[in-house]
C-alpha cells in the first residue's frame, strides 16, 4: 500500500477557496497512491479561532464537494483532514472527512480532545464522543486528530476496534515539535500499528507550524519525515508488518488494565 501525506502550507493571506482548490489539485495528482492524508483544519488554520464561525460549513459543504471529486479523480482513499463543521443544532465541531476511491463519504470523526485549556478550540467547539475506524482494504484505519495524540487510551480503543494504522491530521505548533515526533512514535510502539501523522506548514494566526509530518512503522521506526515547508511525503507500507510485529513481540496479549476482564 502506498500512502501520501500532503503537508500543505496554510497562509492567512490565501483565500480559503483558493487553498481548497489548491489542496484538491494536490490530491488529484496522487494517482499512484492508495491512501492520501491531509492535515487538520487546513481550510482555515488550526489557530485561526476568529475564522472558525465565519468559515464553518455543513458536512455537505464546499470542502466535501472539492475533496470528493479529488478522491474520485485520483482513485484513492482520502483522509481529507478536518473542517470546522457547523452541525444542524448550530454547534461547531472539528470534523474529519474520509472519502472512498469513488468519492463517497466513507466516515466522519469529530475530534474528542479539544485543545486550549478553557479557551480557543476548547470553548469554540463541541467535543465528539465516538471512536471511528475506516475499513481501508488491508489496513483498517483508526481516526484521531492532533491533540488526541496525547491521550493513549483513545488509541487502545481504536486497536480494540481493529485498527492496524492511525491517521492523525494535525495543526501542531513548532514550539512543541519535539512532542509531535515523540508521541507519534510512542503511539506506534505501544499499539504496534502504523502511524500516519500529517501536519501543516506555514503559520496559523501568528503560530508557526511544526511541519515534520511522519510515517512510523509498528516497531517505532520512522519510515519517512517531512521538513518544515509544504511537501508531499510518499511511503510504501506493508500491512503484514503489523501482524508480524504483533506475533514476534506479543505485548498486546499481556494487557491487564483496560481489558474486559479487569
Amino acid at each position: 500500500m502506498r500512502a501520501s501525506l500532503i503537508q500543505i502550507a496554510v497562509d492567512g493571506d490565501e483565500p480559503v477557496d483558493a487553498r481548497r482548490a489548491r489542496a484538491a489539485s494536490l490530491v488529484a495528482e496522487q494517482r499512484d497512491a492508495d491512501l492520501v492524508v491531509l492535515p487538520e483544519l487546513w481550510p482555515v488554520g488550526a489557530f485561526a479561532y476568529e475564522s472558525f464561525a465565519p468559515e464553518a460549513e455543513e458536512l455537505s459543504g464546499p470542502t466535501h464537494a472539492a475533496m470528493s471529486k479529488a478522491a474520485a479523480d485520483a482513485g484513492v482513499w482520502l483522509h481529507a483532514g478536518s473542517i470546522v463543521e457547523r452541525a444542524p443544532d448550530g454547534r461547531l465541531y472539528n470534523t474529519s472527512l474520509v472519502f472512498s476511491p469513488s468519492g463517497d463519504l466513507a466516515a466522519t470523526y469529530r475530534k474528542i480532545h479539544r485543545f486550549g485549556f478553557d479557551k480557543g478550540e476548547a470553548v469554540l467547539m463541541a467535543a465528539g464522543d465516538d471512536l471511528v475506524t475506516v475499513p481501508v482494504p488491508g489496513l483498517p484505519l483508526g481516526l484521531a486528530t492532533c491533540y488526541d495524540l496525547r491521550f493513549p487510551e483513545l488509541f487502545r480503543g481504536l486497536v480494540d476496534a481493529g485498527a492496524l494504522a492511525f491517521a492523525i491530521p494535525a495543526g501542531w505548533p513548532a514550539r512543541r515539535g519535539a512532542h509531535w515526533t515523540l508521541l507519534a512514535r510512542a503511539r506506534a510502539v505501544e499499539n504496534q500499528a502504523y502511524v500516519l501523522a500529517c501536519g501543516t506548514a506555514g503559520t496559523h494566526a501568528g503560530i508557526a507550524q511544526a511541519g515534520h509530518s511522519l510515517v512510523v512503522d509498528p516497531w517505532g521506526e520512522v519510515l519517512a519525515e517531512a521538513g518544515e515547508a509544504e511537501e508531499v511525503l510518499t511511503v510504501d507500507l506493508d500491512p503484514a508488518r503489523v501482524t508480524t510485529t504483533r506475533d514476534q513481540f506479543p505485548a498486546l496479549k499481556d494487557r491487564v488494565l483496560g481489558t474486559s476482564g479487569c
